[in-house]
């Protein structure tokens, strides 16, 4: 069961519109942002956060890779520009070889992502970032291996500025993440992350389709 007090937000929506808070939005709107989500959770709360900035929205699709034997243990992660980050420490603790790993990687991004960013995109590419302001979102970091990833992936399409922005996080993340991006915005952060759904008290896992309702919810009225 959880607790109550553990509780920071009562849906994606309602951190959306917290983290909107923490933001230098006024100085944001002065020039032009690209906000990516990291994950299907992080894309509702980004599509909320690009039209607060009047800002463009996509999603950076990516997928993570276990450990043998553990599908609890994430050792690396591969996104849809065909980046992979690996956990290096956890990779040489299990004696895993880098080589299966880098296999393992094709196999998901042919057989996993490359099928599903084409049907989102109607087959095409992840957009050019170069020169873009670029704000990355997502409902929570943990580990922060997707994050690294998704920002190891933009960082190499030569963009402007790259910043990163979630609700919450673990403070063991926020070292390596702070060193690699021009800002960071959060509401909370523990030093005891559990889960990103303990501290919502509503987080429904999202799927696909979710993910192609919100992009195009309100393009009717346009």
């Amino acid at each position: 069961m959880i607790k109550q007090d553990s509780i920071f937000f009562k849906n994606r929506e309602e951190a959306a519109y917290k983290l909107i808070e923490v933001l230098p939005i006024d100085s944001m709107r002065l020039e032009e942002w690209t906000v990516i989500a990291a994950s299907y959770g992080g894309y509702e709360i980004a599509k909320i956060v690009a039209n607060e900035l009047n800002a463009s929205f996509d999603i950076l699709f990516n997928e993570k890779i276990f450990a043998p034997q553990n599908d609890d243990c994430e050792i690396a992660v591969v996104t849809e520009r065909e980046e992979v980050l690996i956990h290096e420490e956890l990779v040489k603790s299990f004696d895993i070889n880098l080589d299966s790993i880098y296999i393992k990687s094709k196999d998901i991004y042919k057989d996993k992502i490359k099928p599903i960013a084409n049907r989102f995109r109607n087959g095409d590419n992840f957009q050019n970032l170069a020169g873009k302001n670029v704000l990355i979102v997502d409902e929570d970091i943990n580990v922060g291996l997707v994050m690294m990833a998704c920002i190891k992936t933009i960082i190499n399409q030569k963009v402007k500025s790259i910043s990163v922005a979630t609700p919450i996080l673990s403070t063991a993340s926020i070292k390596a993440i702070d060193s690699i991006t021009d800002d960071l915005y959060y509401i909370k952060h523990l030093e005891h992350f559990i889960e990103a759904y303990y501290y919502y008290d509503s987080l429904e896992e999202l799927t696909y389709e979710d993910i192609e309702r919100i992009k195009n919810e309100g393009k009717e009225k346009e």
